[in-house]
């Protein structure tokens, strides 16, 4: 059963969805406390609590550090799926399981992973498979049953993030987009560093994190940034506004 943090329920702008809790955080934090800080809504899913972990005494503490990462970010809702960690597959049930958070949330842009992780967790590359599957469930009608009624909802817009350690580029979309998260790079540090449980005993983690920002940044003529996939071609209306920011 999912699990919800203690937020007010109302529809958002834009839902991350993560693996495990700090996957959104170390892939997107500094662009979500940048849209929280905007004034969109900003959620988080995560399809699983991550446990078990070698250094965590437990869901509680994980739950916890999850809790004050999304405080850090400027996040609207948190929520836990309660799908397996370490046993993550695609499927019906967890591709239905999202898609009512998607119905619930009616979000207009998802963020999710786009690409597999090589030598870490495999649950990455099924999350990345739930979250396509579930964004067009959402829409799909005459399926109530399985949705307990919630009204379709057909969301805008879909981008795949990469992990801070990941390649810049990911291969086979040419349509790449960097947001300046230079002004929420310190949020982004913080969250991470709330997972005491993940990266207490992982020292460098901040300088890696802070090494890939400032790369992705220098690349588009910025401090720091987050690099994002478009899995379509994005078309827009007003160039100038669209490419010159400053």
């Amino acid at each position: 059963m999912a699990e919800d943090y203690e937020y007010e329920d109302e529809a958002l702008d834009v839902i991350a969805v993560g693996a495990h809790p700090d996957d959104v955080e170390i892939a997107c934090g500094g662009t979500l406390a940048k849209l929280a800080a905007q004034g969109y809504r900003v959620g988080i899913v995560d399809l699983t609590d991550g446990e078990p972990t070698p250094n965590s005494s437990g869901p509680d503490q994980r739950l916890r550090e999850a809790g004050d990462a999304a405080d850090a970010l400027g996040i609207h809702k948190r929520i836990n799926l309660c799908l397996p960690n370490r046993r993550l597959f695609d499927g019906f049930e967890s591709r239905v399981a999202l898609a009512r958070e998607f119905r619930r949330f009616r979000p207009r842009l998802v963020l999710g992973f786009g690409e597999k992780t090589p030598m870490a967790s495999p649950d990455h590359w099924q999350a990345m498979q739930i979250t396509d599957a579930a964004i067009f469930y959402s829409r799909l009608t005459k399926w109530d049953e399985y949705f307990e009624d919630l009204p379709v909802h057909a969301i805008r817009r879909h981008l795949y993030f990469r992990f801070a350690d990941e390649p810049d580029v990911l291969p086979g979309h040419a349509s790449h987009i960097t947001v300046d998260v230079s002004d929420t790079m310190e949020q982004k540090i913080e969250a991470i560093l709330c997972y005491e449980s993940q990266f207490g005993h992982k020292p460098y983690i901040e300088e890696r994190v802070r090494a890939a920002a400032t790369m992705a940044g220098q690349a588009a003529g910025v401090h720091a940034g987050e690099v994002f996939v478009a899995p379509r071609p994005i078309a827009v209306d007003d160039l100038l506004k669209t490419v010159i920011f400053r």
